[in-house]
């Protein structure tokens, strides 16, 4: 059965796995970490890691978001990005002109998959990541720092 989740369950830090695989069969990896800490809106998103490209170059890379107690993520300039659903299953963003369709699965709690599937006029590609609880020192660091 899958784990129903909060936004207090995502406190902490995490490792992060995720591929991204076009339908022209380029591909690139990142790996990294992504730290949700305490906001006044809910929980600051951070995540930092490398990109690795498939003919190999290398570059670090970070995006931020807000996550809010109603589980609905917000881009870091305030935009709505969408909502998480505590039951894992489907979410969807539309920026214009690209429609982006999500799946959380969060069958194998506390690691979780979240699931983009992009399509546009320029943009086709699947980007899959795999977040994973950090140690529980790198956990306790996170939240002392809240």
């Amino acid at each position: 059965m899958a784990h129903t989740v909060t936004l207090d369950d995502f406190t902490g830090v995490w490792t992060l796995e995720r591929t991204i695989q076009h339908a022209d069969g380029t591909g690139a990896c990142f790996t990294g970490r992504a730290v949700w800490r305490p906001d006044p809106n809910g929980l600051a998103y951070h995540e930092t890691g490398e990109m690795v490209l498939a003919e190999g170059a290398r570059f670090l890379a970070e995006r931020r978001y807000l996550w809010s107690a109603d589980l609905s993520v917000w881009f870091d300039d305030g935009r709505f990005f969408h909502n998480v659903p505590p039951h894992g299953g489907t979410t969807a963003h539309w920026c214009d002109p690209d429609q982006y369709d999500g799946q959380y699965d969060f069958a194998d709690w506390p690691a979780f998959r979240v699931t983009w599937r992009v399509r546009g006029p320029r943009k086709d590609y699947r980007m899959e990541t795999l977040y994973r609880r950090a140690d529980d020192f790198a956990d306790a660091a996170a939240r002392a720092l809240g």
